[in-house]
This record gives structure tokens, sequence and C-alpha cells, in this order.
């Protein structure tokens, strides 16, 4: 389940553009693309998927500023994120 901030939402219900961004990385995590990090994080991230057992965060820039996607321990919930929100 993807949830989502309070200044996400309300950004998505201002920009279009934004809502096709968010789209656009969602579909990038979901095929274990991590966005803008390190090759070291995102063989982290890599290793965290593969065993379940790890937080996985991915970064990603947008129009309206940067984006994480995080899930911590690999559990049922993902988290769509201002950066300055975390």
């Amino acid at each position: 389940m993807f949830v989502m901030t309070n200044g996400i939402r309300e950004t998505l219900s201002e920009s279009k553009k934004f809502a096709k961004e968010i789209c656009v990385l969602l579909k990038r995590y979901l095929h274990q693309d991590w966005g803008d990090l390190t090759e070291e994080d995102k063989q982290i991230n890599d290793e965290a998927y593969k065993n379940k057992n790890n937080r996985v965060l991915a970064r990603y820039e947008t129009s309206q500023g940067i984006v994480y996607v995080i899930n911590e321990s690999y559990g049922n919930i993902t988290t769509i994120l201002f950066a300055n929100e975390y």
C-alpha cells in the first residue's frame, strides 16, 4: 500500500505535471529503479529488496522538489514524501 504526506497530496491536486511525475517515479520504483542515489545506496536497496529485511529508500527529482519513496523494513506500507518532510 502506498501512502503520501499532506504536502504531496496538496501538490498533486495543484499540479498536473507533478501528478505525472509521481506516476513515472512510482513506476520506476516498482521496477527497482531507485532514482538519484549513489551506486552504493542502490546496491544496499537491491539487497534489502532481495532479502526483504531492511529499509528501501528511493530519491527522485521533480518539478516541485526532491521526493522520497520509503519502505521501512520491507513492510506493507510505502510512503511518498518531500525531502523536507523527512
